[in-house]
């Protein structure tokens, strides 16, 4: 069946609109059926229709996906028919038909969407608190006669849908316009947005005789503020009553006059493993697609399904959590799941628990069995897609293949068959990965007898061999080809020999790689070693002076930690030791994570060694703050796991002042968590070894081409300008896996918003653009100074806050720094 010349048309259950083929006109004649009608009845029904209320557009997807019927007219030719989206916009429709013989035809038609009176604002990206500016909506008259008009602009809190026009001081909601036919024009409404708000939904309306229209969508709010963090440990080792101070609670007054308290949470169990239960959302919804981060997610589900099914009472209490009804910020939100993630990604406190309710609720959303089934199916399929022929895995789609990450996901399969999570699936996935690895441990000792005549007499093994020989331990069923084995069992003898070259990272992964390989007692050797450097506090537990961090990732203080509690659990089976580790181990862990993706994991990892039955035991203790007494939830009685908050004006200083009172001797471990917000425009510029600065330019043309022009007083930045951002990153050492990014002001629209890989001066990088920021990722960076440039448009009014510009180590945090907070002024 051909349909080269088949109609299209579609049928719109809200009516008014009209959908053209802007290939040819529209034949009246055709027969075919021309949907609801446009402006028909008599004048009381018109009259009627004008107090009737306006149904806005809401849905504004993207594609158009239906199932065809098809049917035909007197003249056999075929009619399509669908709903499309309520965008104003051109769409283009695609047909393929084909008869049993397979023959087959094609079509491809132009369809506008569009009515006779149409709004089409001009509404940013995000709302910034703090901002003013002018919202602006365009007003259309395609019909064949001049309008007299209202347009009209409301406000809502997309929580509550209650109306907020008086908060953002929008005074003058209505206003009459005279439109002529086939013209258009712009109205402006001035407003300001206030902080307090997670989005904000605005409908702008337009009504003239018997046309209307109107467009409802909710907008994210992000605050003008930096979230701070500070935190007190609540360690107890013995029954009986343990008192901790938190002086910077105590003494906020002495701080900031701008410090405004957000929320304290306490946080506590006698069971370590609910620490690594509360971290799995972290991992699951981290926003960036890197290889790293993607396997995170599939680690996160994968663990969390296996805590689901390991024990009958876990699953009853997340059971129970997912029945509670509350009517907070998922209930709305979550239906919009593109402003979902940019709130979670520029604001991630905004998806914490609203009160103690809905924090279950999250959680036992995330261990929901069938979503966990579906996510694990979903990264796998990405994860198998990002893997390059040879076997390896880049860190970003584009980027080289990464010996560092492909060994970091095949320990981490190797950790799942650990924990018996699983032990046969992926396997070719696996396989591929060991295969590149042991080709590049082949390829390493190919380069030393080619270039080193004394290879066999020096010390050449390097982090990276050691990192290779653990992942490989975790499978012996995957023998060595013959080929690999000389090489193999040279640097398998290298770090043996000269294993006290190393730091605690690589010590520890040579004691359990020889411990897999028999040699138990050379592993113990090396065990007792690094037991002896250990240092014994009794708040702080067993740890070493080590675990200082570095920018490498064998200088990772968590992993480090981590890694040894594995070792200390399977070369030594030192439950004592284990323990007394895990103590500084949860020390280090902030609100929700510990602090990267693959600390998580390790920390997640360490912490379930020992099996999930210790989920179901409980002591739960007597907790004050100053002199009020913490009602500890009764649901959580069988988990021994709660965490309850205070917001805002709840949080009073003498609350730093905290008693904890156990009846058993068994270790504890909880924290008091203080989150306040400072000014972003207040920020000053804040440097390590690494030191950013941020400039805004005008482009304009001259004679000699297009120029930059600082911004100044006399030279302002006006609405569709375009503006060249430019960073500059200055470093003093090398780095690795770094991660840039770069805020910007609601009124600005990025140029640029394809993701792609880039090489620029020496630096590789892929450049990722938000809603509400541009990012730059960098796997390695040299000593040196570079520039990042982009380009982007203003298109609102006003005075808004541009943000600060952050650089960080993704794997070794405390390496940081960021530009100072700005604000720029349009006209």
């Amino acid at each position: 069946m051909v349909m080269d010349e088949a109609s299209i048309e579609s049928v719109l259950p809200s009516s008014g609109f009209m959908i053209h083929d802007s290939s040819e006109e529209y034949d009246k004649e055709t027969g075919y059926d021309q949907g609801p009608s446009v402006g028909s009845g008599n004048e009381r029904k018109k009259e009627k229709e004008s107090h009737q209320p306006i149904k806005a557009r809401t849905n504004f997807n993207e594609t158009a996906f239906f199932y065809p019927q098809l049917q035909t007219n007197k003249n056999g030719d075929v009619i399509v028919k669908f709903t499309i989206p309520e965008s104003l916009t051109k769409w283009k429709f695609l047909a393929l038909a084909h008869t049993k013989d397979l023959r087959i035809g094609t079509t491809e038609k132009s369809l506008v969407t569009q009515k006779e009176l149409m709004v089409v604002p001009n509404a940013p990206r995000f709302f910034r608190a703090g901002d003013q500016m002018q919202f602006s909506s365009k007003v259309v008259n395609l019909s064949e006669e001049n309008l007299s008009a209202t347009v009209t602009l409301e406000l809502f809190d997309a929580v509550t849908m209650k109306p907020i026009d008086k908060e953002l001081k929008n005074n003058n909601q209505t206003k009459s316009i005279a439109l002529e036919k086939g013209k258009s024009t712009v109205e402006n409404w001035n407003i300001e947005i206030p902080e307090g708000y997670s989005a904000i939904t605005y409908r702008v309306t337009a009504r003239g005789g018997k046309h209307s229209d109107g467009e409802e969508m909710a907008v994210p709010v992000l605050t003008n503020r930096m979230l701070v963090t500070e935190s007190l440990p609540l360690p107890v080792r013995k029954k009986g009553t343990s008192n901790f101070t938190f002086s910077k609670l105590i003494n906020q007054s002495n701080g900031s006059k701008t410090l405004e308290n957000h929320k304290l949470t306490l946080e506590f169990t006698s069971n370590p493993a609910w620490y690594a239960i509360q971290a799995l959302p972290y991992m699951m919804e981290y926003p960036y697609e890197c290889a790293e981060q993607t396997f995170s997610r599939y680690y996160a589900n994968s663990i969390a399904s296996h805590i689901a099914n390991s024990n009958p009472k876990i699953k009853r209490v997340f059971d129970a959590w997912s029945n509670y009804d509350t009517q907070a910020f998922l209930s709305n939100l979550e239906k919009n799941q593109e402003l979902k993630a940019l709130i979670l990604e520029e604001t991630p406190w905004v998806l914490q628990a609203q009160d103690e309710q809905e924090r279950k609720k999250r959680i036992s959303l995330l261990f929901d069995l069938n979503k966990m089934n579906n996510e694990k199916t979903r990264t796998i399929q990405k994860l198998k897609q990002m893997q390059l022929p040879s076997g390896a895995w880049p860190w970003f789609k584009g980027m080289q293949p990464s010996r560092y990450i492909t060994q970091h996901i095949v320990t981490g399969f190797g950790h799942l068959n650990q924990l018996e999570i699983e032990s046969n699936q992926n396997q070719n996935m696996i396989s591929k990965a060991i295969s590149y690895l042991d080709s590049e441990m082949q390829r390493d000792y190919n380069y030393l007898k080619t270039h080193n005549k004394d290879y066999q007499k020096q010390r050449t093994i390097s982090n990276f061999n050691i990192q290779y020989l653990y992942a490989r331990s975790f499978y012996p069923t995957y023998k060595i080809k013959k080929q690999h084995l000389e090489a193999y069992n040279y640097y398998y003898n290298q770090a043996k020999k000269y294993w006290l070259d190393f730091n605690l990272y690589t010590q520890g992964m040579i004691a359990l790689a020889t411990q897999r390989k028999g040699e138990n007692e050379f592993a113990k050797g090396v065990m007792a070693s690094i037991k002896e450097r250990a240092i014994y506090n009794d708040e702080m537990g067993m740890y070493w002076k080590d675990l200082s961090g570095g920018y490498y990732w064998y200088q990772a203080p968590i992993e480090t930690q981590s890694l040894l509690i594995e070792a200390f659990d399977e070369v030594n089976n030192d439950q004592e030791s284990v323990n007394e580790m895990k103590v500084w181990l949860l020390k280090q862990k902030q609100t929700t994570d510990w602090k990267t993706t693959k600390a998580t994991a390790d920390a997640c990892y360490a912490l379930l060694l020992q099996g999930t039955d210790i989920l179901s035991e409980t002591d739960v203790p007597t907790i004050k703050l100053g002199s009020k007494k913490v009602e500890i939830p009764k649901t959580e009685a069988g988990t021994g796991y709660f965490k309850t908050s205070w917001n805002g004006a709840e949080i009073q200083p003498e609350m730093g002042n905290v008693s904890v009172t156990k009846k058993k001797n068994s270790v504890a471990w909880g924290g008091l968590y203080w989150q306040y917000f400072e000014d972003l425009d207040k920020i000053t510029p804040h440097k390590t070894p690494l030191q950013l600065t941020k400039k805004l330019f005008i482009i304009k043309n001259s004679n000699t081409g297009k120029i930059l022009v600082p911004i100044t007083k006399e030279t302002p930045i006006k609405v569709g300008d375009k503006i060249k951002v430019r960073v500059v990153l200055k470093t003093d050492r090398n780095l690795e896996y770094v991660h840039l990014k770069d805020m910007r002001a609601a009124t600005f629209e990025p140029k640029n918003v394809i993701s792609r890989y880039k090489w620029q001066d020496g630096l590789g990088y892929y450049e990722t653009t938000k809603d509400a920021s541009t990012n730059f990722f960098m796997d390695y960076v040299r000593k040196g100074t570079y520039v990042f440039e982009y380009e982007l448009v203003a298109s609102q009014k006003g005075n808004f806050s541009n943000g600060i510009t952050t650089i960080q180590c993704m794997y070794a945090p405390e390496f940081t720094a960021h530009s100072e907070g700005i604000r720029v002024g349009v006209k």
